[in-house]
């Protein structure tokens, strides 16, 4: 079978739920798909991300500090992190953003703090963002638009309005669509994935969560990302590999390190 036109551009593969079959997994995304991104969500993911990314050279890693994680992490994590950049496969910063839904460990003010310092990192070694937006709509936009007009990147995930959306749109973002777009009860984001340019879509799985239809409830993989842009194709009235080879042009354009 010939591999897809078409990259997971967002998946945890350092999930504790692949440590049964990871080489499995790993052997078919080789088989079935172009490539995949796995981000970081803070030291010991980011690290495992790029040993990830060295060992399959259909895998490329993303770096940062989650806002979920941000309580472990420290100053000098800031100097690390712009180390890391320099790798040749690490094509992004993320995940990193702001959510306001598990924030017990994360107050509001310093995910804003290090959501901030990240992107100036960003800035300082050229790469794009990965960002994760949970119930954070309104400060996010107003720290991109503050901080990062001059910057690009993806909203992972994407789960914002379509007005939102428009004002990305004028600030060259891209979007992620995943498995909540494959949901029947998802009317937002099937709308905002409706209205999106063709040449700002990106595909993802976030694996292991928010595994598509028909697969909800069971472990999500890289290769339902089929299952995404099958959806998307068909929400749109378009040929699905067309689909494909465009959201993977678009993420080479994005993660322009991935050649």
């Amino acid at each position: 079978m010939a591999r897809l036109p078409l990259f997971d551009s967002h998946a945890h593969m350092d999930s504790e739920y692949f440590d049964v079959d990871r080489n499995e997994v790993f052997k078919e995304i080789e088989e079935n798909l172009s490539g995949m991104i796995n981000p970081g969500c803070d030291r010991i993911t980011s690290l495992k991300a790029m040993e990830f990314a060295a060992n399959y050279p259909f895998v490329y890693a993303a770096v940062g500090w989650h806002p979920e994680e941000i309580s472990r992490m420290v100053d000098e994590d800031l100097e690390l992190l712009k180390k890391w950049c320099s790798n040749d496969k690490v094509v992004a910063i993320g995940e990193v953003g702001l959510d306001y839904y598990n924030d017990e460990d994360a107050p509001h003010s310093l995910q804003r703090q290090r959501f901030i310092q990240q992107i100036h990192i960003a800035r300082e070694t050229g790469l794009p963002l990965i960002v994760h937006d949970r119930e954070a709509h309104g400060d996010i936009l107003k720290i991109l638009q503050q901080e990062a007009r001059d910057l690009v990147g993806v909203f992972h995930c994407y789960s914002g309005s379509v007005e939102m959306a428009k004002e990305l749109l004028k600030m060259g973002w891209y979007f992620g669509f995943g498995g909540s777009s494959t949901f029947t009860n998802a009317h937002k984001v099937r709308d905002v994935l409706s209205y999106v340019p063709e040449d700002r879509i990106l595909f993802e799985t976030d694996s292991p969560y928010l595994t598509p239809m028909p697969f909800r409830g069971k472990r999500n993989k890289p290769t339902y990302t089929e299952l995404v842009a099958e959806n998307a194709a068909k929400l749109r009235g378009t040929a699905a590999s067309r689909l494909m080879e465009a959201s993977t042009k678009n993420l080479k354009t994005l993660f322009f390190k991935i050649k």
